[in-house]
């Protein structure tokens, strides 16, 4: 049986009404297993309706009951997580254990949202002049959105609503039209945990509905996860209209490996940051960067082996090192960029192309693949390939290496693997990327950071999650006091000082 998805708005299921729909397959099998409407302007604009109205008495509530019902929420899913975890799979591809690591990086940013009342404190300053005293005060912005990808269903949407929720925001979340199950779902658990109606609502669409949401003059900030088109055309078009914007794009993260690194320990680190959940991920490293033709040897010798035995399994294979991609497109995709790998003239050492899966012929599954000897010029180094393909491009030296990274357009995520602390922090302080690892492969900061690329990464001066997440969806204000015993007669024409 198909599965209809409409909307989530006021608290409650609302069937689409537009008569358009997008087809969510079953990327195991092929097989159409859903189909969600595609919302309508007026429908985007419901929602918001829902939102402006149930904003202002949230706002009003205390940080400490805001904080309780994220408790609530926090509970809920940790008890629902296996069968959150199941219907990411199916939807997205990513196996089993691979959606308990979306879900519980989501469930992160919940806990982190936790500390509100101090995330949200302003500053005291009294005497500042005679009789004066001045503070500041952090305030909600009233509707806020975010438009997220199909890779993390969970967290991605976790990391966006929870903090301007816990800031005193009213959400409107649209995820991907591509599995969109598990943000329906985390929006009944957010109700359940006693979150007012019009708190959070889910509209499923596409670009009408991202336009409907830029265009929106109650929607005061939007962010975004995605590719760096889309990115780069959310945040000119929200931003031309007087929203505040963090839109994130692509990436192309390299990984330098010295001389002197554990070469066990660089495969093991390449094999899963490279290959897991299919490639599909904005911080999976797509480039190994071996410094010295010995090391370059060395890495390809110990790597192709590893890649050639990678089980890839249906999502439900808890053993599988990764499962399908998403969908059909997805797999064209990848395969077209091995096409032109090889037209290009690298050497292709793995293929993982015409991959089959017996009794899941028709599943979008894509063989984990190898390249070596690729150079900068050709597509699969420029361009973000989102799926299991790792190039090799080989460097003389640490300079030549740390150039590559330095060069590239996206500055997502990097990683050096070395035994030499002067290398690593060399690295660390010269290199001009968002999120750098020094013998981590996935630098992914933990909640209580913030997470953000460099250059056409990332677009706006503030990241997702940690600290950051609570400046973006607050606005500060200042107040200066003074009260009539200090209050001189007379008018004054000059600027106010302290004096």
């Amino acid at each position: 049986m198909v599965k209809e998805y409409g909307h989530f708005i006021g608290g409650k299921h609302v069937a689409g009404t537009s008569g358009r729909t997008s087809d969510v397959y079953d990327p195991n099998t092929g097989e159409v297993q859903a189909r969600v409407t595609l919302a309508t302007k007026d429908e985007l604009r419901a929602a918001v309706e829902n939102a402006k109205a149930a904003q202002p008495a949230w706002a009003a509530k205390n940080p400490q009951v805001r904080a309780r019902v994220m408790m609530k929420y926090i509970d809920l899913v940790n008890q629902e997580k296996e069968e959150l975890a199941q219907l990411l799979s199916k939807e997205h591809g990513k196996t089993i254990p691979d959606s308990h690591g979306d879900i519980l990086r989501g469930i992160e940013t919940c806990e982190f949202s936790l500390g509100v009342a101090h995330l949200m404190k302003g500053e005291y300053f009294e005497g500042a002049g005679p009789g004066i005293d001045m503070y500041s005060m952090r305030q909600p912005l009233g509707v806020v959105a975010g438009i997220t990808p199909f890779n993390f269903p969970a967290m991605i949407p976790m990391w966006k609503f929870a903090p301007a929720i816990m800031c005193g925001n009213a959400f409107i979340l649209k995820p991907s039209e591509r599995d969109p199950g598990v943000p329906m779902r985390l929006a009944e658990l957010m109700i359940e945990a006693g979150l007012p109606a019009g708190i959070l609502n889910v509209v499923n669409g596409d670009k009408e509905s991202v336009d409907a949401i830029l265009d929106d003059e109650d929607i005061q900030a939007v962010g975004f996860v995605g590719s760096t088109a889309i990115a780069e055309y959310v945040y000119s078009r929200a931003t031309a209209t007087g929203k505040r914007a963090q839109t994130f794009g692509g990436a192309k993260n390299h990984m330098i490996v010295m001389p002197d690194a554990d070469m066990d320990k660089v495969v093991d680190a390449l094999i899963g940051a490279g290959y897991g959940s299919a490639g599909e991920r904005c911080m999976a490293i797509s480039v190994a960067v071996p410094v010295g033709k010995d090391t370059a040897d060395r890495l390809v010798k110990k790597l192709a082996p590893r890649v050639e035995a990678l089980r890839i399994g249906p999502s439900s294979d808890r053993e599988a090192d990764f499962g399908p991609m998403v969908n059909a497109d997805a797999v064209k995709r990848v395969n077209g960029y091995i096409d032109a790998g090889v037209r290009e003239g690298a050497d292709l050492v793995v293929d993982g192309r015409g991959f089959t899966m017996q009794g899941y012929e028709n599943g979008y599954f894509v063989g984990g693949s190898l390249f070596d000897n690729v150079t900068p010029d050709m597509s699969i180094y420029k361009d973000e390939i989102f799926g299991p393909v790792l190039s090799v491009v080989r460097a003389d030296t640490y300079e030549e290496a740390i150039d590559l990274p330095m060069k590239h357009s996206y500055g997502n995520g990097v990683a050096i693997f070395t035994r030499d602390g002067d290398a690593a922090r060399d690295f660390a302080n010269r290199i001009n990327i968002g999120m750098v690892g020094i013998n981590v492969p996935i630098p992914v900061p933990l909640a209580y950071f913030t997470f953000g690329g460099w250059k056409r990464s990332g677009f706006g001066d503030l990241n997702q999650h940690g600290p950051d997440a609570f400046r973006f969806y607050t606005r500060t204000k200042t107040v200066t006091s003074r009260w009539p015993s200090g209050i001189k007669d007379g008018a004054d024409f000059s600027i106010p000082t302290m004096d």
